[in-house]
């Protein structure tokens, strides 16, 4: 049986505010620093070693990961940053307060964009501040303008079958850290999850996720450290 570590970041700026980020480079509260400062020292506590550490190339998922390993003294580990662990793109809900979105739209719809499976938010326009033209970390990529959780999948899983699986079939010890809609939506791939169960799975800041896999690297379960 194989064991991995998911995370989700602590809380971060935009959530303070309560805004929709998506892909908006916001970094971690005073809160976030030290919710993750004290799930670290839990793993450290109970003899968390690991491998190999996967992530995305956002920094408040980033900041929660050399956290995580500071704390757990594993900082020389290998680290991968792959943008395929991205935060759902959240189009042109990107940067606006969630009360206001609701008011705008209406409470149910905002609701499916962000929580639903096969339903994207409106395209964030090319002009837009929060679009990342020229950002480095995109350069070889074609970027989306918006995203619903199933195509968000569809990077995500790309990225658990060609980078992160094989560390974990070879025995490896691997911590992801990420983000909500990804780590629901690798949940999904994982464990088939039906779309009714995934608009209520939430994922907390910070505390970490156990995950026990077979042989076969297929999902047997899940529970919070």
């Amino acid at each position: 049986m194989y064991q991995v570590v998911f995370i989700r970041h602590g809380h971060s700026v935009s959530n303070e505010q309560n805004l929709f980020t998506g892909w908006d480079d916001v970094d971690l509260t005073a809160k976030g620093e030290q919710e993750a400062r004290d799930y670290a020292k839990l793993l450290a506590a109970k003899g968390f070693e690991f491998d190999i550490a996967f992530t995305s190339v956002l920094k408040r998922a980033i900041r929660t990961l050399w956290i995580t390993l500071d704390e757990t003294n594993q900082m020389w580990i290998p680290v991968v940053k792959d943008w395929r662990l991205n935060e759902k793109h959240s189009g042109a809900l990107t940067g606006l307060n969630k009360a206001e979105a609701a008011d705008k739209f209406g409470k149910e719809q905002v609701y499916q964009w962000i929580n639903g499976y096969d339903s994207p938010p409106p395209p964030l326009a090319d002009n837009s501040p929060y679009m990342p033209h020229g950002d480095r970390r995109y350069t070889a990529q074609a970027l989306p303008a918006t995203e619903s959780l199933k195509q968000a999948i569809s990077r995500v899983s790309q990225c658990w079958d060609d980078q992160i699986a094989p560390q974990v079939s070879n025995g490896k010890q691997v911590l992801v850290v990420a983000h909500r809609n990804i780590l629901r939506g690798l949940f999904k791939h994982l464990g088939q999850l039906s779309d009714d169960a995934l608009l209520t799975l939430d994922i907390a800041n910070s505390k970490p996720i156990i995950a026990k896999f077979d042989e076969a690297v297929g999902l047997l379960d899940w529970d919070y450290l």
